[in-house]
């Protein structure tokens, strides 16, 4: 048990990921919320975004609010839509106040208009002073909104993806953690391209600067295997060895997010595509995939395969040959 940086949440290194929670009915969710309780996982996070999760979890704390600490996240910039999103989460979770409220996935290039007057910083901050939350947070997949939030005092903690293979953001949560910023990792499994999921976990825990990970969890198996991690983090030179090979086996084969390759010629949000496609091959969320792969203005098929991305590629993926394979798998 740890402190999430420099506020009073007390939590277990390994907590919940809400979002596989979209694929099970209410009966199954409420044995994983048992069988997480049952170990000590006492922190929840989950998204406006993520349809039913919410509820559903809400539906399965309810007479045990206590017991769990709850983050959830908002996909709204604005200041009326974050102030709605605040008062659905509260009746999804069928609570009087969320613990950690982040702002969910923000780009580099919306960073500093959410403090804008009307804007959603705003809306959380009211909601903070009213009770409704109690600390504000930041997700993001760039290091760049990350770096540019350890910066400031307007956040409690900082989420951001990180595994054995993508440690890019290393130094970004070890300066936040020195800060005494609450670090939260996402993706732990790399976002399902890991399949020891026992090492995967180790690894962070053996990572001093990660205050909590979570990983998404929607079988109750799922629980006691991902805790083994929490109870022996110490690497063997074998597990050393281990993750090596892991980290040259896929170290040209999936998106790490990094945003070298931004921003497209034609306007593609490159690393948003491979995520859609990772949630519909390997999380099986195929509508939920399909509908935000659909809603996009600029698709894959208008690559114009110019090469500008490969050439800044830190990995050397072949994202031309990438985004035509998304395109396949998610065109209606």
């Amino acid at each position: 048990m740890r402190n999430l940086g420099n506020t009073d949440i007390k939590i277990k290194r390994i907590g919940f990921g809400g979002l596989p929670i979209q694929r099970i009915n209410q009966e199954e969710t409420n044995d994983v919320i048992n069988e997480i309780e049952k170990y000590g996982i006492n922190f929840i996070d989950s998204a406006r975004g993520y349809t039913i999760s919410e509820e559903a979890i809400g539906n399965a704390i309810e007479g045990r609010r206590d017991k769990f600490f709850i983050a959830t996240k908002s996909m709204a910039r604005d200041y009326e839509g974050m102030k709605k999103d605040i008062e659905i989460s509260l009746k999804n979770f069928k609570t009087d106040f969320i613990d950690l409220y982040q702002l969910h996935n923000v780009k580099a290039e919306e960073y500093d208009k959410i403090f804008e007057e009307n804007m959603a910083y705003k809306a959380l901050l009211e909601a903070k002073e009213e009770g409704k939350i109690r600390y504000i947070g930041i997700t993001s997949h760039s290091l760049e909104t990350i770096g540019k939030a350890i910066g400031t005092d307007y956040f409690a903690t900082v989420q951001f993806p990180y595994n054995m293979v993508e440690i890019q953001a290393d130094e970004v949560l070890k300066k936040a953690h020195e800060k005494g910023i609450g670090t939260i990792v996402m993706k732990p499994l790399a976002g399902g391209n890991l399949d020891d999921a026992e090492l995967a976990l180790k690894y962070i825990m053996s990572r001093d600067h990660i205050d909590v990970a979570i990983p998404g969890m929607d079988k109750v198996e799922q629980v006691g295997e991902n805790i083994k991690a929490a109870d022996n983090h110490k690497l063997t030179d074998e597990d050393v060895n281990n993750i090596e090979e892991i980290r040259t086996t896929l170290g040209n084969k999936f998106c790490r997010r990094c945003e070298y390759c931004m921003p497209c010629t034609v306007g593609i949000n490159i690393p948003t595509n491979f995520l859609f496609e990772g949630y519909y091959t390997r999380y099986n969320l195929k509508d939920w995939a399909t509908g935000r792969y659909e809603s996009q203005e600029v698709k894959p098929s208008a690559c114009i395969e110019c090469g500008v991305c490969q050439s800044r590629c830190p990995y050397d993926l072949p994202i031309i040959d990438m985004l035509k394979n998304v395109g396949e798998k998610l065109e209606k």
